[in-house]
């Protein structure tokens, strides 16, 4: 496929970007830690050298209680600015241009002194903000602009004035948290007046030849929000104050719906954009769930954009434009939207990085240089861990063997894939087969590794993954009782009804896998927006219907032990996504579970020492993992001397723990 849309220049008047790709803003918390400038630096410089056309930074904020939380980055002070010139410089040595979002957080700040238009506390926030004073709005303003001039004294190319996703700008557009009575509050006019003052002061402040995106929020998806009126009217309102693009933002932090997540269908927002594209002259940037380079032309080609937001898929592939332009786009590291190593490292305060590139935000520290001695390598295991070390070690200039007693690649990636919304992992699947064969890494699958054929090795990596814990209950070798495996497998038939022994990440998919029937949600934007009441024509403020999820072929029942919630533990931004999923699928959560015993009946529990059973017909054992040590036992046995490494899950059992095992397998493989 040809990409002739995406790859085309945007003239802006004043500047010309030179495709249509924007790196969409992210924080990888590099902001605020050692070296995090020149980190920083080295992370864009590679996206950059990668080909994408405007890259967006991470939220700054304008003042101190403005920052997302207490500590976080902040352009407020020359100082300031010159420490960002470490990024700016080297964008701009490399052919690059660059914007420095301005983000107010607004109530969403996790900070004691967070402020808002109005006292409305924020459902995901513990703190109750303090309602701006008159005086204190105006300030308010002028540090936004200070904010901005800083911004380019520090030599941005231009900001991204953050008014989407419910931050403060976000707080006075709608009704919702805006509850005052003065000119800043009441009727639409004066609700949109804080970011259209923002918008011409800054404007006034940098000069016409000066990168001005607002991020609109075109969809907020909780009630109270905006009218589709109402957004195009805004719209229309912050072309005329001075902006040179408008980005788009879709949902709210507080929303009960997905927008991102890998259940999310590929452009499932793209005729949002398109409606505000239609009503004004300047470029708007379509974004949200947009992976590869053909959903990308595509919806340029479709007149959804001007230009298309890419953030995390940034992350996963820095090359992503300069192999789509050489029709390489069958090398690209796909984002599966997992978000396990970026938005979950943020939120918690760690480094961002990417499941299936380690390497993002480590470009200083994690580099795969060329070996002068090359070594003979068998890894054993081609599941994530295996495929990851080959691929890297290879890369590398060693020579690898890779073994799996299975006849095909991809360990238990096989069964991750099965899951409803899961399907993205097939594309990570497709990532390493494809890399596997360029470097020429010789594949021995259903082939079981010995100490015997290992012997003419140098070094072997062990990476044969897990084997499912049985827990020890009566009757687990009931007819009834299978495993986790023996169902996504698709190698028994289950019954109507079920229970799910274990609740963490194993079960839930399991869960949502049984509830299922027909086609995956997440390949029909129609069906997706019907289960979780998405209005994608904005008819009701706010984008939200009620949801009609279709209903469940079978009664699952999804069981643990530990007394704390259902699902406690599943990651930190999508937790709640798998949650709603089973309770719109009517599934039976139970915690503080003990399990008795299991016979015709079915299985027997008792919970606060109140005994039942649950007559179902099959009993799943989702009840975690242990590492299979097996080989390496073997090897240890036979007095095996040469340098043995195991990685993934073989070493450590952490459920269907993909994050941990490639970025092991990175780490090992730059060393080794």
């Amino acid at each position: 496929m040809s990409f002739s849309t995406l790859l085309s220049p945007l003239d802006l008047g004043f500047t010309v970007l030179k495709n249509r790709t924007l790196m969409g803003s992210m924080h990888t918390n590099l902001e605020e830690t050692e070296n995090g400038f020149e980190r920083m630096a080295a992370f864009y410089q590679e996206r950059v050298e990668g080909g994408v056309g405007l890259i967006v930074t991470g939220g700054i904020g304008p003042n101190a209680e403005g920052a997302v939380a207490k500590g976080a980055a902040l352009m407020v002070s020359d100082e300031d600015a010159q420490q960002h010139k470490v990024i700016t410089s080297r964008v701009h040595r490399y052919g690059g241009k660059i914007c420095m979002q301005i983000l107010h957080a607004g109530r969403y700040a996790y900070n004691p002194a967070l402020v808002a238009p109005s006292a409305v506390q924020a459902p995901i926030n513990p703190f109750m903000p303090k309602e701006l004073t008159e005086a204190e709005i105006e300030q308010q303003i002028s540090d936004f602009v200070r904010c901005a001039k800083l911004a380019k004294q520090a030599g941005y190319d231009g900001v991204e004035i953050m008014g989407s996703e419910g931050y403060l700008i976000n707080q006075f557009i709608v009704s919702r948290t805006n509850k005052r009575s003065d000119k800043w509050g009441g009727s639409f006019e004066n609700r949109i007046r804080f970011p259209l003052q923002i918008i011409e002061r800054i404007r006034a402040e940098v000069g016409e030849e000066f990168i001005l995106i607002y991020r609109l929020s075109m969809l907020d998806l909780v009630e109270g929000g905006s009218s589709q009126d109402e957004v195009i009217a805004l719209a229309k309102q912050v072309e005329l104050a001075g902006a040179t693009i408008i980005n788009s933002g879709i949902g709210w932090h507080e929303a009960r719906v997905p927008t991102i997540a890998t259940s999310v269908p590929r452009a499932l927002f793209g005729e949002v954009s398109k409606q505000v594209k239609q009503q004004v002259s300047i470029p708007v940037i379509t974004s949200n769930r947009i992976n590869t380079p053909e959903v990308a032309e595509q919806l340029l080609q479709s007149g959804c954009g001007d230009m298309v937001s890419m953030a995390r898929p940034f992350l996963a592939d820095a090359e992503f434009v300069n192999k789509a332009a050489e029709l390489r786009s069958d090398e690209i590291n796909t984002c599966i939207g997992c978000n396990q190593a970026c938005l979950d490292h943020t939120f918690d305060n760690k480094i961002s990085s990417c499941l299936v590139n380690p390497r993002a935000a480590n470009e200083t520290l994690l580099n795969f240089l060329s070996v002068t001695t090359p070594k003979n390598i068998a890894v054993v295991g081609a599941g994530p861990a295996g495929m990851a070390f080959a691929t890297y070690a290879a890369k590398r200039g060693h020579v690898i063997t890779l073994f799996d007693k299975s006849p095909v690649l991809g360990g238990q990636f096989n069964l991750a894939r099965q899951i409803p919304g899961k399907e993205e992992f097939n594309e990570t699947l497709r990532y390493f087969a494809k890399q596997l064969n360029k470097y020429d890494i010789q594949m021995k699958l259903g082939f079981e590794a010995t100490p015997e054929n290992l012997q003419n090795f140098d070094e072997v990596v062990i990476a044969t993954g897990i084997v499912p814990r049985t827990p020890n209950i009566e009757g687990v070798n009931h007819s009834k009782v299978v495993s986790y495996v023996d169902v996504l497998n698709k190698s028994t038939i289950i019954g109507k009804r079920v229970a799910l022994i274990g609740a963490g990440g194993i079960g839930f998919d399991v869960a949502e896998y049984l509830c299922h029937q027909g086609e995956s949600p997440t390949l029909n934007k129609d069906l997706f927006t019907k289960e979780w009441g998405i209005d994608l024509t904005n008819g009701h403020s706010g984008g939200i219907v009620p949801a009609q999820p279709s209903a469940s072929p079978r009664q699952v029942f999804l069981l643990q032990r530990k007394a704390t919630k259902v699902g406690k533990n599943l990651g930190k931004t999508t937790g709640w996504i798998h949650r709603a999923s089973l309770k719109h699928k009517g599934v039976s959560s139970l915690n503080n579970v003990k399990y008795l015993k299991i016979d015709d009946q079915g299985l027997h529990i008792s919970i606060d020492d109140k005994q039942q059973v649950l007559e179902v017909d099959h009993i799943v054992l989702c009840a975690g993992q242990t590492p299979n040590k097996q080989l390496l036992n073997e090897l240890t046995a036979a007095g095996y001397n040469r340098p043995i490494h195991v990685i993934g899950g073989a070493d450590v059992a952490a459920e269907l723990d993909a994050k941990r095992a490639i970025n092991q397998a990175a780490w090992l493989a730059a060393e080794i």
